[in-house]
């Protein structure tokens, strides 16, 4: 993350960052963001138990920061507000857990809160096609697993968008893109174990008959992930994007 927001911090250099908000807040956004000369900062978060993670990993709120817990599809949240600087951290992948199909809609709220400068982070979905390369496929088929155990126990899955939609879709929302830049992706064991491991704490709750298959095969992949991973000294594929927009003068 820390190559995505040094390569934010440089686009903006010449800018004040102003009045800041995290729309889609997390541990490391606002780990970031407090380091910044802001003058306000509004982090939003759909989550309560996100607010008690982050308070105890970063501690209390300093004077000139507020944090709101909200699902961006009520129209009350920040209504009326706007902001020099706004930073969507993986926000559209992840609404689909608060605020499903709200996604597009989305875009039009986004340029409602922008004044200035709109930095969105993302990631090219990678459960899509099937990938050509060994790395690339058990990066595809541990993505898959992950969400048909997220499905089976009940849940949802994070749904990603892919760069063209998005600037698409900040284009139709009325925002100008000024700059795009992918980030390509090593995944590391952490990420294996991390996926994984998602699995194995929700076998509970998906189906009796299914459940000792999925464990085993959830271990099967773990082992066979890790060493490629070792292998390969990483497993490489797909990106992270930044796209900046700025709202679109209408002449």
């Amino acid at each position: 993350m820390s190559l995505i927001f040094d390569h934010i911090a440089e686009l903006h250099s010449a800018r004040s960052w102003g009045a800041v908000l995290d729309a889609g807040t997390g541990i490391n956004s606002l780990r970031w963001l407090r380091t910044l000369p802001a003058s306000e900062l509004t982090a939003v978060t759909g989550a309560e138990l996100m607010v008690r993670r982050m308070r105890d990993a970063l501690g209390p709120s300093p004077a000139h920061e507020r944090i709101l817990t909200g699902n961006w599809a009520d129209p009350a949240i920040l209504a009326g507000e706007k902001f020099d600087t706004v930073v969507a951290d993986y926000l559209i992948g992840a609404m689909d857990g608060f605020a499903p199909y709200f996604q597009e809609e989305m875009f039009t709220r986004l340029r409602a809160l922008t004044a200035g400068r709109l930095y969105l982070v993302g990631l090219e979905p990678y459960v899509v096609d099937r990938p050509s390369t060994p790395a690339g496929d058990i990066v595809f088929r541990i993505g898959h697993l992950r969400d048909a155990v997220l499905l089976l126990s009940g849940q949802k899955p994070y749904r990603e968008f892919p760069l063209a939609w998005v600037e698409v879709q900040l284009e139709r929302a009325g925002f100008a893109v000024v700059a795009t830049r992918r980030f390509p992706i090593r995944y590391r064991a952490r990420f294996v174990n991390a996926q994984l491991d998602m699995c194995v704490h929700r076998l509970h709750l998906v189906p009796d008959d299914l459940r000792d298959a999925l464990a085993a095969h959830v271990e099967t992949l773990r082992a066979e992930a890790l060493a490629m991973e070792a292998k390969l000294g990483g497993l490489r594929h797909g990106f992270d994007y930044v796209v900046a927009a700025e709202p679109r003068t209408i002449s």
